[in-house]
């Protein structure tokens, strides 16, 4: 197997040269850089991915930026993406930032100066510095699932209408007749969930519904979030008859939190989450949800990428796509005479 040095004595240069060549890590004069690439070439050193790349100024590959590939939602959405760039004739870099703001800077440093050709960026919350370095770079971005207000027709976008899926999970409980109704947010300062709880609070409101502060607990998107906050909704002498979770994860929080206090669901107390992930179908009861088209988000998002890649001058896109209610067996009839 070809090594860089062959590559270096093939040219007549030095490593560093080479190196610097691969990297673009530093100033290299164009016939020092074609001199290296058809050395590359003939002694067989990666020729078919990086020499070619370099020729053509593309890596063919893009990076993904995901806040949490534990959480089933950004796995899925992130294993579309990654079949659809693969078609595309596209490898992925996949970065998990665990939703840490440094992360992200770092990945985003990393994934530039690996010259992938553009980023998709599942952001989780206001995360405008990573944005503010990308912008920098002048590099092609798409954001998935996430809107960053300052970056709002600055950046590719596409986004589920949240305001839309928190109303239709809310008043499908109200149709069943529930009035003591709890929501359980995710992190405030992620657009999404502010979103969700908007679309709960003006779903109570149209059909003249009392908002219970009590009855609007914050979690963390992860299911211990889900089964503590329904732990201490279920311990208040007004207890809610219904719980509407922002995400599946608390969502199946809640049903264990449910079992483990002798309840049952859905006679006693009716659950529905949000996002529909496949492990959804499978919860005991199976879980009532807000199905997010997974597959629309992550095929968008590549194909989005591509055309910013292949044509930067045209207008940026926000695309918003619409939600689905899914009906289980997790949520019924509000019980009357509820002591």
């Amino acid at each position: 197997m070809a090594t860089i040095r062959d590559v270096a004595e093939k040219a007549g240069v030095s490593l560093a040269t080479v190196s610097h060549v691969i990297n673009n890590t530093r100033y290299v004069s164009d016939s020092v850089r074609d001199k290296v690439i058809e050395s590359m070439e003939i002694v067989g050193y990666r020729p078919n991915a990086l020499a070619r790349s370099l020729r053509r100024g593309k890596t063919l590959s893009i990076g993904l930026i995901l806040p949490d590939s534990s959480n089933p939602f950004f796995a899925e959405v992130g294993r579309v993406i990654e079949d659809e760039a693969f078609r595309q004739g596209y490898s992925v870099v996949l970065c998990n930032t665990e939703g840490s703001g440094e992360k992200e800077s770092h990945y985003v440093k990393v994934l530039t100066e690996k010259q992938v050709d553009g980023i998709i960026f599942l952001a989780e919350g206001d995360r405008s510095e990573p944005l503010e370095l990308l912008m920098d770079q002048r590099m092609a971005v798409v954001l998935v699932d996430e809107e960053v207000p300052d970056y709002k027709t600055a950046v590719d976008t596409v986004v589920t209408n949240n305001y839309d899926g928190g109303f239709r999970a809310t008043e499908h409980l109200i149709q069943l007749g529930h009035k003591n109704i709890a929501c359980i947010t995710g992190p405030s300062p992620i657009t999404l969930s502010a979103q969700r709880v908007n679309g709960y609070y003006d779903a109570l409101k149209k059909h003249g519904l009392d908002n219970d502060e009590a009855f609007v607990v914050k979690g963390d998107f992860h299911q211990e979030s889900g089964y503590n906050q329904t732990r201490s909704l279920l311990s208040l002498q007004n207890r809610p008859t219904a719980i509407f979770a922002c995400n599946d994860l608390m969502a199946m929080g809640a049903l264990r939190a449910a079992y483990d206090m002798g309840l049952s669901v859905p006679r006693d107390l009716s659950i529905i989450g949000f996002d529909d992930i496949s492990f959804a179908a499978f919860t005991i009861p199976p879980l009532s949800t807000i199905s997010q088209p997974k597959d629309e988000l992550g095929i968008l998002a590549v194909q989005l990428l591509i055309d910013r890649m292949t044509n930067n001058q045209h207008v940026f896109q926000q695309i918003c796509l619409d939600t689905r209610l899914v009906v289980r067996d997790s949520c019924g009839a509000a019980m009357k005479n509820r002591k």
